[in-house]
């Protein structure tokens, strides 16, 4: 027998990625994005950040958490420019005698880590549930729908904290130092998830009735594969536009619970613990150690926010 299997050759494929490449210069998402300094300047500002906090370890002048950097003589230092800094510390000092440039790379580090994951679970748990109500259809449709418009009536920082306290009594204080990360992650995770499934379920209410799955039913294909195959593709447009805004949302969620008390602990600060420690200090004169970590949280947040919005825009058919 003779092997009539198409072959592709390597540079076809090299064909096929420079065709594409082409076709994203020339759309018109990237002259959207090209067109608009504030989104420039806005993705500038969020890829700079997350950078520097991704090569913490590389830029940040001192690790603030290893207790043989850090001197308690060296305490609420203020940054360069004022009557006794230390041009060691180019923002100053917390009350341990941490430098806060260090402290703020490190802890943006664990807000974004914090932020992405639990963006990554709350899509992948929406998105499978949307997909599920609006395909299956029925009760299940009528079940899931229920918890998401009954989750709906509390606040996300208020369900996360519900979350976050009942994880608390099950791991309890001794391990809440090792777990802190995955709690935050799954607290707020399981606060966002109802506005992905919603929305895919929505879409995948008009995809379902579309020619293409009507087909793919016909010959015989699996519910679950023409769900993931078929219709997830074709539903993926909005939930980019979700994930991008409720990274925003996240980071400041987190922010809140560890401001509170009941986020990371201080000896691994994020942004919000940070603002929490300097929160004790701000009217006692060292200001710069609640005031730049919150200009850091307001920068980043703000970035990821109007490259969300210009990303909304950009994928609304009605407004191009």
């Amino acid at each position: 027998m003779t092997d009539n299997t198409p072959t592709v050759s390597g540079s076809e494929v090299s064909a096929a990625s420079r065709s594409a490449l082409a076709r994203f210069l020339d759309s018109d998402l990237l002259h959207s994005f090209l067109s608009s300094k504030i989104t420039v300047l806005a993705a500038i500002t969020t890829l700079g950040l997350m950078l520097a906090a991704l090569f913490a370890p590389l830029v940040a002048p001192f690790n603030p958490f290893d207790l043989a950097q850090i001197s308690i003589l060296d305490a609420r230092i203020p940054p360069i420019g004022m009557e006794w800094s230390d041009p060691r510390y180019l923002l100053g000092t917390d009350d341990q005698g941490r430098d806060l440039l260090s402290g703020i790379l490190y802890g943006m580090r664990i807000s974004l880590a914090v932020g992405f994951l639990s963006v990554a679970f709350a899509a992948v748990l929406g998105i499978s549930l949307g997909l599920i109500s609006g395909y299956v259809g029925g009760r299940t449709d009528a079940i899931i729908m229920r918890i998401a418009e009954v989750q709906l009536t509390f606040p996300a920082i208020l369900l996360a904290l519900l979350i976050d306290g009942i994880a608390s009594g099950i791991f309890g204080n001794i391990d809440r130092e090792t777990w802190a990360i995955w709690i935050l992650t799954f607290s707020i995770g399981l606060s966002f998830w109802v506005q992905y499934a919603r929305t895919v379920r929505g879409s995948t209410l008009v995809e379902k009735n579309k020619e293409y799955v009507q087909a793919a039913r016909v010959i015989g294909i699996p519910a679950w594969i023409i769900m993931i195959r078929h219709v997830l593709p074709n539903v993926l447009g909005p939930v980019l536009v979700i994930a991008t805004i409720n990274l925003a949302l996240a980071i400041i969620t987190e922010a809140t619970l560890s401001f509170l008390g009941v986020g990371v602990p201080s000896t691994q600060p994020s942004l919000g613990t940070l603002i929490r420690i300097g929160n004790d200090f701000l009217f006692s004169g060292e200001w710069w150690i609640a005031i730049f970590p919150g200009l850091a949280l307001a920068i980043l947040v703000l970035a990821v926010n109007l490259l969300g919005d210009w990303l909304r825009d950009a994928l609304n058919p009605k407004l191009r």
